[in-house]
């Protein structure tokens, strides 16, 4: 049986002594009913698993020492999805555990024309991120910007270094199928989502002018957030 995973901020070396966070100590104490000298797992997001052993049971302040601790490095390949932000959060949201579920590496919230803009609480986004992180038991936290114009993403130099570079959109036009395109000896791949209503002309316009393939992810016309599910999808099985 595995052991339940726990995130920490920032890793600690074999046999450091540490004090959990409070949320996580109460889960560890009085949810689990963990004793002194039961073990649990931590990991930083960054590629580190941790077994520890529980020497202070506090609910509030519980004490382990670093008993192990494996590295796992990255995936080979990048994967980036930028995507509209939606008006009902919780969708949004939903996208988000699913393309951490998924192994997405790197997440780009974007301001469309027709994004119906809602306040962006990135804390709360980020603490989806961990929570789908942990459940998956994966040791590596997607990259969550902070929302960026359209007009901008193109000027973010991660994103114009990407390998291959997608734009999904439903305008009858000369598109291709993702999941043919992708190549899985590139190192890094993105994809753009849009908002509901689609992307409009002038920004499809400008990803072609900056060599983004347009793609079509599916026959059926998808929500936004089910739409960055399946291309997230297609992109990680290749």
């Amino acid at each position: 049986m595995s052991l339940p995973i726990f995130y920490i901020e920032s890793a600690a070396a074999v046999n450091d002594i540490i004090t959990l966070p409070e949320e996580a100590s109460k889960h560890i104490i009085q949810v689990l009913r963990k004793q002194v000298g039961e073990l649990v797992q931590l990991t930083d997001g960054v590629g580190n698993l941790l077994t520890a052993e529980i020497i202070n049971d506090h609910k509030k302040k519980c004490g382990v020492r670093i008993n192990d601790a494996v590295y796992t490095a990255p995936a080979k390949r990048r994967i980036t999805v930028a995507i509209s932000l939606l008006k009902n959060a919780s969708r949004f949201e939903w996208f988000l555990e699913k393309a951490t579920e998924i192994g997405v590496q790197s997440i780009i919230p974007l301001l469309c024309d027709r994004t119906e803009r809602e306040h962006f609480r990135h804390d709360r986004m980020q603490g989806i991120l961990v929570s789908a992180m942990l459940q998956s038991q994966q040791s590596w936290l997607p990259e969550l910007h902070q929302p960026v114009a359209y007009e901008q993403l193109f000027r973010l130099e991660d994103v114009m270094q990407t390998s291959q570079k997608f734009i999904a959109h439903c305008i009858d036009s000369d598109r291709r199928e993702l999941q043919r395109e992708v190549s899985a000896v590139q190192p890094s791949q993105i994809i753009l989502i849009g908002p509901e209503g689609d992307f409009t002309q002038d920004e499809i316009a400008l990803a072609l002018q900056h060599q983004f393939m347009p793609v079509v992810i599916g026959h059926n016309r998808l929500r936004t957030e089910t739409a960055g599910v399946v291309a997230a999808s297609l992109l990680k099985i290749v």
